[in-house]
């Protein structure tokens, strides 16, 4: 099967299916190609999640203080599977909405994963098969994925990466963070709140090394 658009974008994350409904509102023919879920790590995996996990271990921490200023919770705890199943309805909801601009928006979502050929021609693996698209422009926004350690490789059940800490149904007894910059921060937040005892290694010689502190 092969057709034609005039753009092609890889990535269906904030980059991506931004760049895709604003092409379509310009009138080209736009097809966005996007081999996991609509918009990308951030809504997935990353921003979304620790935003949707933070919010609630902050109000958790809150209501364990309230006795302080008179508002008494006996036994108060956090079910974090359920937390977890909240967490990816949130996630869901956010990824609806994102479908939803784009084809409100005219941008003809293909759920694969794509092959560049050359500049002008992309091949998209679905579930139905493969299709070749020529296009007059190509975008690619293929977002980022963690990075593991020689001899650290991930395991999912030892050596975790941002993607799976935030998905844990259990609260860890203790967690090393191995990086200190605001994916690591953020992730000892969370369990730090729920009773985890969290210890953090950073290279450089500061938190946040991205930032500069003065």
């Amino acid at each position: 099967m092969h057709r034609e658009a005039d753009v092609i974008v890889i990535g269906g994350g904030p980059g991506g299916y931004v760049c895709a409904i604003r092409a379509a509102q310009l009138g080209l023919k736009t097809v966005l190609v996007e081999r996991d879920q609509l918009g990308g790590v951030c809504v997935a995996y990353g921003c979304i999640p620790s935003k949707a996990l933070i919010s609630m271990t902050k109000l958790y921490e809150k209501a364990k203080e309230g006795a302080s200023f008179g508002i008494v919770a006996d036994g108060i705890r956090v079910d974090l599977q359920a937390l977890q199943k909240w967490k990816a309805g949130v996630v869901s909801t956010l990824e609806t909405g994102v479908a939803t601009l784009c084809r409100g928006n005219k941008v003809e979502v293909i759920m694969g994963s794509a092959e560049v050929i050359d500049a002008k021609k992309v091949k998209v693996m679905t579930s139905s098969g493969a299709e070749e698209i020529t296009t007059k422009n190509l975008v690619i926004a293929t977002g980022s994925r963690a990075i593991s350690l020689p001899g650290l490789e991930f395991d999912g059940e030892l050596v975790l990466s941002s993607r799976e800490a935030l998905a844990l149904q259990k609260v860890p007894e203790s967690i090393l963070v191995v990086g200190g910059g605001y994916i690591g921060l953020e992730i000892c937040g969370v369990y730090q709140k729920l009773g985890s005892k969290v210890t953090v290694v950073e290279l450089t010689d500061q938190l946040l090394p991205s930032f500069k502190i003065e």
